[in-house]
């Protein structure tokens, strides 16, 4: 059960025990009557000295009694009224808007007194159930999108897969070239169909904060030397240019898990290369110190990256490619999946780019500061 669902349950409980008891209500209304009974048996006791006394400075002295004490009662009951019974239906018709759902509810208060500070707690509660309110619907929103993509992403591939198998065991191909093209085909659809679990797997252990982390103090020049290392042995053998150039002054250590640092520059520098020109690709890495942070830029010479698409490009599912095409194996999780795992290090990603002139990421992680006295490390503590 849903928190908001918890509290309208306990809401109505208590509303329904109120109901049944309510001397807080009766003693209200019970005042509210008696005031102008009280008036009218004054005004009728004033009458009755007058007649039978007679005496009129006695009748006067009485009167000038009754006149006080009736003002005094007046102004008590009109400050009760202000000051107690009007914040209390205020409270009570809140909570009969929240009880409906109705979490924009806002109370203001007429007087600064006890009931005051109840009444901006009241506001609060209000605030924060309407807060949470559109954090589950954007949650259901997002949950709904995420079973519509990934039925769609598997559909797509298996429904092809079904089609090229059923041609070769109807014996509608013998052409060997042709049926081996069509089994490169469902080969590549299998491989992007595990890779899209894959995918998921990791996010939902992201998403849910389950994924282990393993961190441990790391020299950021020599973690990335080694790093660049592999990806120019690799672009070289697609015929692609590599270049990375470390631009720190002197050593600096980081604590992070480099399994999965590795994974979201990775996802990075795939996004190059699946979104890059086939021909003349060029991936330049730097390493640089910015005041408390040490800074990883990857740029490339691709299409670049709209401007109204810039703000969605990490979201879980977003393609620029708005045809879905499956020819770049593309989940649409990479850089989504690339953002969680540098926040889970304490660090942040983020991209400037203009359509047709490239793109260029940037990591930041928290540099740590080495006591080299004493051999020990300021390790900030992780959320």
């Amino acid at each position: 059960m849903r928190p908001n669902q918890r509290f309208h349950k306990v809401y109505r409980e208590e509303f329904h025990k109120s109901r049944q008891h309510g001397e807080f209500r009766k003693l209200h209304r019970s005042m509210k009557f008696l005031r102008p009974v009280g008036v009218v048996l004054n005004v009728l006791l004033l009458y009755l000295l007058f007649q039978w006394i007679g005496l009129k400075a006695i009748a006067v002295f009485f009167a000038l009694i009754l006149i006080t004490r009736e003002i005094i009662q007046l102004g008590f009951f009109r400050r009760l009224e202000k000051r107690v019974f009007k914040p209390m239906e205020q409270l009570k018709q809140g909570f009969d808007e929240i009880a409906k759902g109705n979490y924009q509810v806002s109370i203001e208060p007429e007087v600064e007194n006890e009931f005051t500070q109840l009444i901006y707690a009241f506001n609060e509660m209000a605030s924060k159930l309407q807060a949470s309110e559109r954090s589950n619907q954007e949650y259901e929103k997002n949950r709904k999108m995420l079973v519509a993509n990934i039925s769609h992403d598997l559909k797509t591939p298996i429904t092809s897969i079904q089609g090229y198998l059923e041609v070769i065991l109807e014996g509608c191909v013998s052409e060997p070239e042709k049926i081996k093209r069509y089994l490169e085909t469902i080969y590549s659809n299998t491989a992007y169909m595990n890779k899209l679990i894959d995918d998921l797997f990791l996010f939902s252990k992201l998403d849910m904060d389950k994924l282990a982390m393993n961190y441990e103090v790391l020299s950021i020049g020599a973690y990335l030397d080694d790093l660049a290392a592999e990806l120019k042995f690799e672009f070289e053998e697609r015929q692609f240019k590599f270049s990375y150039q470390n631009r720190t002054d002197r050593d600096y250590t980081v604590n992070i898990d480099g399994k999965r640092v590795y994974q979201g520059i990775r996802n990075i520098i795939d996004n190059a290369m699946k979104y890059g020109p086939e021909q003349g690709l060029n991936v330049m890495m730097e390493l640089y110190a910015q005041k408390d942070d040490i800074c990883i830029d990857i740029a490339d010479n691709g299409p670049g990256i709209p401007e109204e698409q810039l703000s969605h490009i990490f979201n879980r599912f977003y393609r620029i490619d708005t045809e879905r095409s499956k020819d770049f194996v593309s989940t649409g999780l990479g850089l989504a999946i690339a953002k969680e795992l540098i926040e889970a290090q304490g660090g942040t990603i983020s991209v400037a780019s203009t359509g047709g002139n490239g793109s260029r990421f940037t990591i930041k992680l928290p540099i740590i500061e080495r006591d080299f006295s004493s051999g020990k490390n300021s390790i900030p503590v992780k959320d």
